[in-house]
């Protein structure tokens, strides 16, 4: 069936972290010595990962100050004063992330040929003023994004709030997401499928369609 509308996810699809890495953001090493001068380098891995343990235990989206407290907790600050924790929950001096090379020019195409599309994304709320930073909103009928939602992919009701935005059914949207098991979830729910794997070198390609560049989907 004709593809009529895209369910597009944010990181790893469209947008990746300044830095090389998601979480946590790129300058966190410059604020927690602005606050908690000391800290050796070769602490910060294995609280970098008591940081991740909370965000895969949580059911929803975790909260960014919980999170960034176990991280400051796992580097043996047990009571982090206010002032890290405030300074992490704002926005950082420079946009945390970028879009992909091809990425603006593709969804520049797709909106000018009327294709309706919608962000679905496990994320915080700020993803939408994110997205008005890198000047890519105004291509999107909505953002449905999980911290806002009160759940997570593969809830339905993440996917069904993207199509229903759009006003199409789920055989009439194109989800794609880097993550291969939520893509496998929507196409159990009756929507079209396909994971994006940018690094095809460094990652082993689904079973499943999978493309490489968000310009595949225009050629």
């Amino acid at each position: 069936m004709a593809v009529r509308g895209l369910l597009l996810d944010a990181g790893g699809v469209l947008i990746g972290p300044v830095g090389g890495r998601w979480n946590p953001r790129y300058d966190f090493e410059q604020v927690l010595a602005r606050h908690v001068p000391g800290i050796p380098d070769s602490a910060l891995p294995a609280a970098f990962a008591a940081g991740q343990a909370l965000l895969d235990s949580t059911s929803g989206t975790a909260d960014r100050t919980d999170y960034h407290r176990a991280i400051l907790q796992a580097l043996g600050i047990a009571a982090p004063t206010p002032e890290p924790l405030a300074e992490l929950d704002q926005p950082a001096a420079g946009l945390p992330v970028e879009p992909y090379p091809e990425v603006r020019d593709v969804l520049a195409r797709l909106h000018a040929d009327g294709v309706p599309m919608a962000v679905v994304s496990d994320a915080w709320p700020d993803l939408d003023d994110l997205f008005g930073r890198l000047e890519l909103r105004d291509f999107f009928v909505t953002l449905v994004i999980s911290a806002v939602l009160g759940c997570r992919k593969p809830d339905p009701r993440m996917y069904r709030a993207g199509s229903d935005a759009l006003g199409l059914s789920p055989a009439d949207c194109l989800f794609v997401d880097d993550d291969p098991e939520l893509v496998a979830a929507a196409v159990r729910l009756g929507y079209q499928g396909v994971t994006m794997v940018r690094d095809p070198d460094q990652a082993e390609p689904p079973a499943t369609r999978w493309i490489a560049l968000l310009s595949e989907l225009v050629q």
